[in-house]
């Protein structure tokens, strides 16, 4: 690999890394944060969800912006806003303060991370070159989530989980060097930005999440819960229907029309739905339940990241071997059985070594064989003028899928055991049927792979060898 496209790959991955980073780095230190800016179990969830929403909701706007504006432009604006957004949270005196920096974070990553993978995708047009950059930036993506914890961790207990933000801004002030320096101007193109479609979509995702959220505190029956779910759904409708009439849509809608991609999308959706819920509910356990301190609740998830990455050198040699939809089929049931195995350990008796820490590894392994498969997929047969289109959806399969998965097995949460008055046996029974909806999700992640992906490689054997390459 030329040394320039390292360098741009180095750039991408470094970006993304923060980015995904900063959706996981507040949950080891959310009891710290509670207690610092006096705030509720049920507002502390939207510590997570003000980033991962606002980061979800607009990752079609931002990637319309990285087509019409210029790719390197949108990653400047979207790296120095995340380093400015990122300094206000860590100085938040309030809570209302931390949460609206959050939310501009999130603003931030959606303009950012559709450049980024545009960028990769249009730097690297070999095929080989091309799957090994898509393999590093896949496995830093998935795996994150976990090193998020382990850092949050690290800086509540050792420093502040105040340090978790601030250390975004030397790291982003030297990015916006290596982007000038390194990154070539593109093309920019004139066209109109489909405004409309970006607001219906957000307000759509928010009221949905909210909605979940609504439910969890007040049940499924009170109108506190189906209005923002019918909002949402309303609106999501509109969002469809904007964009089968709008003449540049911020997400065309022929990029549904490969049944692999639609496959590819809705099968990273539920994953990640079930995965990243478990970043949630997992440290929450070992702190309350087994009295781990936050570092070393981080510290746990070290089995799963190290897994996940050492997946990242074996899973070339695989998809060359057997093709990616029978790799992410091989990933899927492995992570199937290491999370169902789990829900049925968790308990207030458990321990963490050896069988947390085996099956913590077990689904490290599985998750790290499906992120690749799905993001080739979604990217497979793109036309150059939408590939920022293309991998603002990937993106936003991803965070809507934090989101509402989270928010959907939150209910699951509350529902098993009233968190505030829980004792240790109530909250560790509810974690385990937190999981248990986790299994839900990556068994639905699979049928759609088994429904969507299969099918469309039997029909059509081209396209099918184009994405197995």
């Amino acid at each position: 690999m030329h040394q320039t496209k390292w360098i741009i790959l180095m750039i991408i991955i470094a970006c993304q890394l923060i980015v995904v980073l900063d959706a996981s780095v507040m949950v080891t230190a959310i009891p710290e944060i509670g207690r610092s800016l006096h705030m509720s179990t049920t507002s502390l969830t939207w510590v997570q969800n003000s980033y991962v929403l606002a980061f979800g909701g607009f990752l079609l706007l931002g990637a319309r912006a990285g087509d019409l504006l210029g790719r390197r432009r949108m990653l400047a604006i979207g790296i120095g806003l995340f380093s400015l957004t990122s300094l206000l949270a860590g100085i938040a005196p309030t809570a209302e303060f931390l949460l609206v920096s959050r939310a501009f974070q999130g603003f931030a990553a959606a303009l950012a991370t559709p450049a980024a993978l545009a960028l990769l995708s249009a730097t690297f047009v070999e095929a080989k070159e091309r799957s090994r950059a898509i393999a590093m930036y896949s496995a830093v993506s998935a795996a994150g989530g976990s090193i998020g914890l382990i850092l949050g961790g690290f800086f509540t207990d050792f420093v502040s989980w105040r340090l978790g933000m601030f250390i975004n801004v030397p790291i982003g002030i030297a990015l916006l060097y290596l982007v000038q320096k390194f990154i070539q101007k593109t093309e920019i193109r004139t066209g109109r930005f489909d405004l409309w479609g970006a607001l219906t979509s957000v307000i759509g995702m928010t009221a949905l999440v909210y909605g979940f959220v609504q439910a969890a505190d007040y049940g499924w029956r009170t109108t506190e819960t189906w209005i923002p779910l019918a909002a949402g759904i309303v609106m999501l409708t509109t969002f469809v229907l904007i964009e089968a009439r709008a003449a540049e849509p911020i997400i065309p809608l022929r990029l549904f029309a490969s049944r692999q991609r639609s496959g590819a999308y809705l099968g990273r959706f539920l994953m990640v739905g079930g995965n990243f819920s478990l970043f949630f509910f997992i440290p929450q356990y070992l702190q309350n339940v087994l009295g781990f301190s936050s570092f070393e609740a981080g510290m746990a998830f070290l089995p799963f990241t190290v897994a996940q990455f050492g997946m990242m050198y074996l899973l070339q040699g695989l998809v060359r071997r057997f093709g990616n939809i029978k790799v992410l089929v091989a990933g899927l049931l492995i992570a199937i059985i290491g999370t169902l195995w789990l829900s049925r350990i968790v308990s207030a008796q458990a321990h963490f070594y050896p069988e947390m820490f085996i099956l913590l590894a077990i689904m490290g392994i599985g998750a790290g064989m499906v992120f690749q498969p799905l993001t080739v997929m979604g990217l497979a047969g793109v036309e150059p003028q939408n590939s920022g289109a293309a991998s603002g959806l990937i993106n936003v399969a991803h965070q809507s899928g934090a989101s509402l998965g989270l928010a959907v097995l939150i209910t699951v949460f509350n529902g098993s055991s009233h968190a505030e008055q829980a004792s240790n046996v109530q909250f560790a029974n509810a974690i385990s049927h937190s999981i248990l909806g986790s299994v839900v999700f990556v068994i639905a992640a699979l049928a759609a792979t088994l429904l969507c992906l299969l099918p469309a490689r039997q029909v059509s054997p081209k396209q099918a060898l184009q994405v197995n390459k």
